[in-house]
């Protein structure tokens, strides 16, 4: 999924969730936050961000945030996409190149089941599935971790694929995990225990959970290898809560 004018920029501060104040070619500007999350282990003052300009002449802001270079120790980085739309969109660019199912399968967005609308429909070869989508930000050590702050939605999206699973329908969470140098994904138990035990009891009852890093670049994003999951609960990992 590609990007279109995109320029660098120094993050300042976020004084809410859905803004943010950066420094462009010297002056400061705020631009949309195009994820909502907590993101604080990722937008830290003096950071490097990167902004889509918006071609729309009327927005209140001109600029879209949608990658950040991770500040590490070492002082080197990682870039890594916050874009919150995108996961969806690189997910379907991802299954029409035919990588989980077959190239003429029949693709849905937003289709609706039961009390939930899941991200997508798919049919091939005569079964229907369904696929959630859930892009992944937070990262620790090398260890992706999914959720960054409580959802409740993501809960009632597993819990509906359970029971899709067991009314014959094919089952599957894509956790987009965007970045890369990643070696293994794990739910979040310290953040939302209830949400990693749904996902532990969906993989037993037959959801397969599947994890794919990306390709990131300042003006991209592209769904590219399989990353092993981990989902024994795990106490000692110290997950960052903000």
């Amino acid at each position: 999924m590609l990007y279109h004018n995109i320029k660098r920029g120094e993050f300042i501060d976020r004084p809410n969730r859905f803004i943010a104040n950066v420094l462009i070619d010297g002056h400061a500007e705020t631009v949309h936050v195009k994820n909502t999350g907590r993101c604080r282990e990722l937008l830290v003052k003096g950071c490097t961000v990167y902004l889509e300009k918006s071609d729309n002449p009327h927005r209140r802001t001109g600029y879209d945030l949608v990658a950040v270079e991770k500040l590490r120790e070492g002082k080197s980085t990682l870039l890594v996409n916050i874009d919150s739309q995108i996961p969806n969109a690189a997910a379907e660019e991802w299954l029409k190149k035919g990588e989980l199912f077959s190239k003429n399968a029949e693709i849905r967005r937003e289709y609706k089941y039961g009390a939930s609308r899941f991200d997508f429909m798919i049919s091939d070869n005569g079964k229907t599935s369904f696929l959630e989508v859930k892009g992944v930000t937070l990262e620790q050590n090398g260890i992706a971790l999914f959720p960054d702050a409580p959802t409740e939605r993501g809960l009632k999206h597993v819990n509906e694929l359970i029971g899709a699973h067991k009314a014959g329908y094919g089952t599957y969470i894509l956790f987009v995990i965007q970045m890369k140098e990643i070696r293994a994904f794990r739910p979040n138990d310290m953040t939302h225990r209830a949400l990693g035990d749904a996902l532990r009891r969906a993989r037993a009852e037959g959801v397969e959970l599947l994890a794919y890093d990306c390709i990131v670049m300042p003006d991209s994003i592209t769904v590219d290898k399989p990353i092993i999951i981990d989902t024994e609960e795990n106490h000692e990992l110290e997950t960052i809560i903000m």
